[in-house]
């Protein structure tokens, strides 16, 4: 009983503290886009706008929820929630922390520590695709079919890059497990680097993170939901918390993408040449090592705010080319180098 109410603890501490960063995201978002663009940006719901995700909320929460007369409506209730339950979903196996030991007792920090974690990430954040092509055949809309199409397109081309540079660092690591591979980051590399897995996977890290924003329709990748071209997209019929859940799925997806580039290329917890564990206590080091990771993740969420706001979209047949003509055939080559080398130094 105890196991399973620190069980249920972290599950609910990791689902209220990714709900907080994805609303947090979204004032980051516009302050970030004034600050770019040289405006404001939201300043008036608060102190320098921070009620503004507040203000957001309870709109889409008291607006009418409209369903057109002519969408298929199961699937059109659908569409919401089969993306938003993979991005929060995909966050169970990730590990946001090392450990804290109270009373003796080791609590790992992470839901799951289970020995495939590797194949429930890439499982569960394939399914992503299904909400949007559902909630876009679903609208019986034009408009939201062509975005829910070539969203299925994208997101299915940029999935086999991404599957393959995540395959490339597990082939180093020897090992399924997203836990065992950020406790195989700590120390250096040659002597003389961080033990992370971006100087061990450099070419692997460059196809992740640039097919990690096709997944997540983050501009320069944006063309589902491209409205200079397609209206809204696949959400072009959607309002009130329908609409937020796209919107509030996105968001969280740009967290779990952040945590799964420092779990695998970045140390997770670790800091360069320091072990913490050898100055703070059992509790400290917890908290500090989760203070760690979160901060590598912010990195990451600000970069992809940074993307958005500063590099034009593709075309669509540039963005089709890009991942079959180049980040598939790379992926393979990395894979191919990497399975090599390890062959040759056992």
């Amino acid at each position: 009983m105890e196991d399973w109410g620190i069980a249920i603890i972290k599950v609910v501490f990791i689902w209220v503290w990714t709900l907080l960063c994805a609303t947090v995201m979204t004032w980051v978002e516009r302050r970030g886009a004034g600050m770019i663009q040289d405006r404001l940006g939201p300043n008036r719901a608060g102190p320098f706008g921070l009620f503004q995700p507040l203000a957001d909320g309870i709109k889409l929460f008291t607006k009418e929820d409209i369903v057109p007369a002519n969408a298929r409506k199961i699937l059109f209730s659908l569409g919401p929630i089969l993306f938003a339950i993979p991005a929060f979903s995909a966050y169970a196996v990730i590990p946001f922390g090392d450990k804290i030991v109270v009373g003796g007792k080791e609590i790992l920090l992470q839901v799951a520590d289970v020995n495939v974690g590797f194949l429930y990430v890439v499982a569960i954040g394939s399914m992503a695709v299904y909400g949007i092509v559902v909630g876009g055949w679903g609208s019986n809309n034009k408009y939201s079919i062509l975005g829910g199409l070539r969203s299925t397109a994208q997101m299915i081309s940029y999935e086999v890059p991404w599957g393959l540079a995540l395959l490339a660092a597990v082939l180093v690591y020897g090992t399924f497990s997203l836990r065992q591979i950020a406790l195989a980051q700590q120390g250096t590399f040659l002597g003389f680097l961080p033990n992370w897995g971006i100087f061990k996977q450099p070419l692997g890290f460059i196809l992740f993170i640039v097919a990690a924003y096709a997944e997540a329709n983050r501009v320069p990748f944006d063309l589902p939901e491209a409205e200079s071209e397609i209206v809204a997209g696949y959400h072009t019929e959607y309002g009130s918390m329908r609409l937020g859940l796209y919107l509030f799925g996105e968001y969280v997806n740009l967290y779990t993408l952040s945590a799964l580039m420092v779990t695998f290329y970045f140390g997770a917890w670790h800091l360069p040449y320091l072990d913490m564990s050898k100055f703070l206590g059992p509790i400290s080091y917890g908290i500090a090592s989760f203070i760690v990771f979160f901060l590598k993740v912010a990195f990451f969420l600000w970069l992809f705010v940074w993307v958005r706001w500063t590099v034009p979209r593709f075309r669509y047949d540039q963005l089709m080319n890009l991942g079959w003509k180049s980040l598939i055939p790379l992926a393979l080559l990395n894979l191919f180098i990497t399975a090599l080398c390890i062959q040759i130094t056992a």
